[in-house]
C-alpha cells in the first residue's frame, strides 16, 4: 500500500513494496519526480545501501571475507540492496513515516537499513540509518532521486553546486581518488568538500535547495528528460578505496534536507 504524506502544498508518495522509495513528490502541483523507467533504479528517489553507487566489478574484501555482488550495472554493481526489496512500514502519521529493510542473502554481513521521511510546508526531511546485526561490514549511503528536467512550460532544470574537487573517472567509468578542478557541466561525476545546497532550479517555477550532512555528491545532468544530485556518504567505490565501516551498536547515519522556493 502506498503511504501518502502532506503538508501545506507539498505532498509525497512511498511505496513501500517497490524499495520503500518516494514514488512521487509534489510542491504546488508539479511533479518533482520523473519515472525514467521501469528498472529499479530509473525512477522515483530511492536509498542507496549498503553501498552508494558502483562497486568496481561487483568485488570486494572484508576482514578476510571475499564478497561478489550482484552485477547490477555490468560490469559493476551499483545503487545497493535495498532498492529492489520490499521495506516494512515501522510507524506512520499524516506527514511522516519510518521504514525499515533488511538485506537479504546478496549480502553475508547481515544487517538493515531504516529511513525515516518527514514533509513540511516549505521542507522534506529525511534520514538514513545502517545497522549491524552482529558483525561489522563496510557500508556508504545516500540517495538516489531522479528530478524532472522541465515542470510545465520551464526552461531545463539547471544545478547550481559549489565543491571544491571532483574526483577523476578512469575508463571504467568509476571515480577514482585523483582530484581534479569541477570543470563546466553537464556532468556524471562525483564531487567532494561540497558546500551545501546543490540547487536544482527550474527557472520561472521553483528552486529546489538538497542540502545534506555528506561530504559528497554525484550529480548527473546529462539526460534530455532528469537530472539526478545524489548525497552519499563516500564516493563510488569506497569500499575498495577508502571503506567506512558499520558496527554492532555503531551505525551509518546521513541526513538530507530538500526545501524550495516559489518563483513568482
Amino acid at each position: 500500500m502506498t503511504l501518502h504524506l502532506a503538508a501545506g502544498d507539498a505532498a509525497v508518495s512511498i511505496d513501500p513494496a517497490d524499495g520503500g522509495r518516494l514514488s512521487a513528490l509534489s510542491i504546488q502541483g508539479h511533479q518533482m519526480l520523473y519515472h525514467a523507467g521501469d528498472a529499479p533504479d530509473m525512477h522515483g528517489s530511492f536509498v542507496m545501501a549498503p553501498y552508494a553507487g558502483r562497486v568496481r566489478d561487483g568485488r570486494f574484501s572484508h576482514q578476510g571475507t571475499d564478497v561478489e555482488l550482484p552485477l547490477s550495472l555490468p560490469p559493476h554493481a551499483a545503487h545497493g540492496l535495498a532498492l529492489d526489496r520490499p521495506w516494512t512500514v515501522l510507524e506512520r502519521d499524516d506527514t511522516s513515516a519510518a521504514l525499515s529493510c533488511t538485506f537479504d542473502e546478496r549480502w553475508p554481513f547481515g544487517g538493515r537499513v531504516v529511513q525515516y521521511v518527514r514533509v513540511e510546508a516549505e521542507r522534506l526531511v529525511q534520514k538514513v540509518t545502517v545497522e549491524a546485526d552482529t558483525t561489522s561490514f563496510p557500508a556508504s549511503v545516500g540517495w538516489h532521486p531522479w528530478f524532472a528536467r522541465l515542470l510545465g512550460h520551464s526552461t531545463p532544470a539547471q544545478i547550481g553546486l559549489h565543491a571544491s574537487a571532483m574526483l577523476r573517472r578512469d575508463a571504467d567509468y568509476i571515480a577514482t581518488k585523483q582530484r581534479m578542478r569541477p570543470p563546466e557541466g553537464p556532468w556524471d561525476d562525483c564531487f567532494v568538500d561540497v558546500t551545501w545546497p546543490v540547487s536544482v532550479s527550474w527557472p520561472g517555477v521553483l528552486r529546489l535547495d538538497v542540502d545534506a550532512d555528506t561530504n559528497v555528491v554525484v550529480v548527473f545532468d546529462q539526460g534530455e528528460v532528469a537530472v539526478c544530485v545524489e548525497p552519499q556518504t563516500g564516493p563510488p567505490d569506497a569500499f575498495n578505496t577508502s571503506p567506512m565501516v558499520v558496527r554492532p551498536g555503531r551505525p551509518l547515519r546521513a541526513r538530507t534536507d530538500w526545501r524550495w522556493v516559489i518563483h513568482p
